[in-house]
């Protein structure tokens, strides 16, 4: 690359990845540059329905997209948080909500006085004294603004949408800021003789679109990254040891929650999702615990309504890229790297990848340092939520199941070792100030899945027996209070309106 500016951007690939950089590098990249998205009708997405977290509203408002407009045209519905079934024992269930837990008195956070009651036997489970979860209980959404120095918390939301109307969405809205998309299957890579980048890519019908940066959305296959610039890859199936899904939409039932729920199975996990038109549906599991057939038998026995598609399974290797931009390519989605759906992380690592790029894209030349930086945070970042994705299997009490049995016992990565270790040793937990799941999301899923502390904050006894449950009492009253203003779920979505007809699909 030489020192002029980036005039010539090439996406490979559309899908949601693709048409999320398209959109935003239409949207911020430098004047005078040129987005050029290929992609092929012939290849197809692996979309099924996302369920995501709550930076998504960053993203979309970011580019300007109107809340509404966007709901209508996805199927989409609100999220307060993940329900998580038998992943402790066989019976649990807990919530990872979005948002604050509880309230911090002074500099000790409110899990601490939380430990102490229910020492005292004073304190109910978690979830009563979380904003969300009583939300979730009763299947209430609102959009929330809080006065300054309000007692009460905010309310933090993301979406279930489905993944291919998204994309959809976002080309019609990237192509009127003048994104080209082109139409064909790449065949072969042109390379640049002199520094060893990518030069062009050649479509079936013999068209060549030239670059001077390339962004892969090419999806597991890594085509440029990987097929061609060979990052290599960091293999994580020692400790993420699913490598399918099962994947069926069924219909939709009331209520409508705001909830992406996760249950566990012998072999893995079903997920569910709900959607204006339809129930997303999928069973992720270890091929080689149980069979594509016993999972898909599985899945359809514990469906909430008819199908509505023939179900379709789906292969991956959990893992990253171990260098994410190499030369003039940055591969940015499933070609970077895949963790597994647990978490509803995968869009939210699209994001950030796309929000890394923009930031580092410079006026003139690419530098070392520059694709140095890119691939250390996006390793890092990987490595933190692949760590926090491992929690949930490790920490199950699931006895007397082989698959949850080794997970249970297996060696876990250091960094994550030292986090259990501190949780349960003191009930402290660090984090990173930029790692994506703060010490909110590590307490709900430890306390959760019966990681229980040996001790708490020494301050946490400084306060009154009787103040303690005041405290406490008080807190879930108010949540309460708060919550019985809000609107059903399924009527908060309705007044937008119902869902273009020709856009119901599977």
């Amino acid at each position: 690359m030489n020192d002029e500016p980036q005039r010539r951007i090439v996406v490979v690939g559309g899908g949601t990845a693709g048409w999320m950089a398209a959109a935003a590098l239409g949207r911020f990249c430098l004047p005078g540059s040129s987005v050029t998205l290929v992609e092929s009708d012939d290849i197809g997405t692996i979309g099924v329905g996302e369920a995501t977290i709550p930076s998504i509203q960053m993203f979309n408002h970011s580019l300007g997209i109107d809340e509404a407009e966007f709901l209508a045209a996805t199927g989409g519905t609100y999220k307060l948080g993940i329900a998580f079934e038998g992943w402790g024992r066989p019976d649990d269930a807990y919530v990872h909500a979005f948002g604050l837990v509880g309230s911090a008195l002074g500099v000790v956070p409110f899990h601490h006085y939380w430990l102490r009651g229910r020492a005292l036997g004073i304190a109910k489970p978690l979830g009563h004294y979380i904003l969300h979860t009583i939300a979730i209980a009763g299947n209430r959404f609102a959009h929330v603004e809080r006065p300054p120095g309000s007692p009460l918390p905010p309310m933090p939301y993301a979406f279930h949408f489905d993944a291919g109307l998204y994309a959809k969405y976002l080309r019609g809205f990237a192509e009127k800021l003048g994104i080209v998309r082109q139409e064909g299957k790449i065949v072969s890579v042109e390379r640049n003789a002199e520094n060893g980048g990518i030069a062009a890519v050649v479509l079936a019908n013999g068209a060549r679109v030239a670059g001077d940066l390339f962004v892969d959305c090419s999806g597991f296959r890594g085509l440029l990254i990987e097929q061609e610039l060979e990052s290599g890859f960091e293999d994580w199936s020692e400790w993420l040891q699913c490598d399918r899904a099962v994947a069926v939409p069924c219909a939709r039932v009331d209520p409508l929650i705001p909830l992406t729920r996760s249950i566990a199975h012998k072999g893995g996990w079903q997920w569910r999702i709900p959607l204006q038109h339809r129930i997303g549906n999928g069973y992720v599991f270890k091929s080689d615990v149980i069979s594509e057939d016993e999972a898909t038998a599985t899945l359809l026995a514990n469906l909430d309504g008819e199908t509505m598609a023939e179900p379709r399974t789906i292969r991956f290797l959990t893992g990253r890229r171990r260098k994410c931009w190499i030369r003039n390519v940055v591969a940015i989605g499933l070609s970077s790297g895949f963790i597994e759906p647990l978490e509803s992380t995968s869009i939210h690592l699209i994001q950030t990848g796309i929000t890394r790029l923009i930031e580092l894209l410079p006026k003139g030349k690419i530098s070392d340092a520059m694709r140095d930086d890119y691939n250390e945070r996006a390793a890092w970042e990987m490595d933190r939520v692949r760590d926090f994705v491992i929690l949930h299997y490790h920490a199950n009490q699931r006895e007397g199941e082989p698959f949850w049995d080794h997970l249970r016992q297996m060696r876990v990565p250091d960094e994550l070792q030292h986090k259990i270790d501190l949780f349960r040793s003191s009930a402290r937990l660090h984090s990173s100030f930029d790692e994506l799941f703060d010490p909110r999301a590590w307490i709900q899923v430890m306390l959760g899945q019966n990681i229980m502390s040996e001790s708490y904050h020494p301050i946490a006894d400084l306060l009154p027996e009787p103040r303690l449950r005041e405290f406490l009492d008080g807190l879930e009253r108010a949540h309460v209070q708060d919550v019985s203003q809000m609107t059903d779920h399924g009527a908060f979505i309705a007044k937008f309106g119902p869902m273009p007809r020709q856009e119901v699909i599977a």
